[in-house]
């Protein structure tokens, strides 16, 4: 599965929200807070822009692609409740999120990539997929290895695990067990989960 690769600080621009961050694109945005192009005049934009704009929040924020992004609000669609609050807690569900959520990296970007790399473990058992959906009960850790852990001790000195009640962490043990399954209030995401709705059903 595919990921975007080009300039943070232009998406955050655009979309005008950190969804991005990292240290770099922060600055970017702080910098020119005015949307990236040639023309800074700011239009007012039309209903599909306002929607679209809706949607990438959620895209660029959690990592996903259209394709993956269309799956799980189908998968949202077939459930009981309301359809985008549903969405949201799919997306916080991503273990690449809870990696971040538990404070072990700086970025999702960052937990994303360490997952990718066999760095984590989930109930026990290497994992190297992003977007594994957690379970209330299931416990992650990082692997047994001197290296991974000299890494990830460094990273967690100067990172802070995001106001989480659903998990529970032992920063110490670098360890984070699911309690319970997110909320709609425990998303962190400011969007307007009624346009996404009406954006991807079209």
């Amino acid at each position: 599965m595919g990921r975007y690769t080009g300039p943070k600080g232009r998406v955050n621009r655009r979309l005008g929200m950190n969804v991005y961050e990292s240290a770099g694109a922060i600055k970017a945005t702080e910098r020119k807070e005015y949307p990236p192009g040639m023309h800074r005049r700011r239009k007012k934009p039309t209903t599909y822009g306002a929607a679209l704009n809706e949607k990438q929040k959620i895209k660029f924020y959690y990592g996903l692609r259209d394709r993956q992004l269309l799956r799980y609000f189908d998968k949202a669609r077939r459930m009981p409740g309301n359809t985008g609050q549903l969405l949201l807690v799919l997306c916080e569900c991503r273990l690449d999120n809870v990696v971040r959520r538990a404070g072990f990296t700086l970025t999702r970007p960052q937990a994303r990539q360490g997952i990718v790399h066999r760095h984590f473990q989930l109930n026990g058992v290497t994992v190297n997929k992003p977007s594994i959906l957690i379970r209330p009960g299931d416990v992650i850790t990082l692997r047994n290895r001197p290296n991974i852990r000299k890494l990830y001790t460094a990273i967690g000195e100067s990172s802070t695990p995001l106001d989480t009640e659903w998990l529970s962490v032992s920063k110490s043990e670098m360890k984070a067990i699911v309690t319970t399954r997110p909320t709609f209030e425990d998303v962190q995401l400011q969007v307007d989960v009624g346009q996404v709705v009406a954006f991807l059903s079209r």
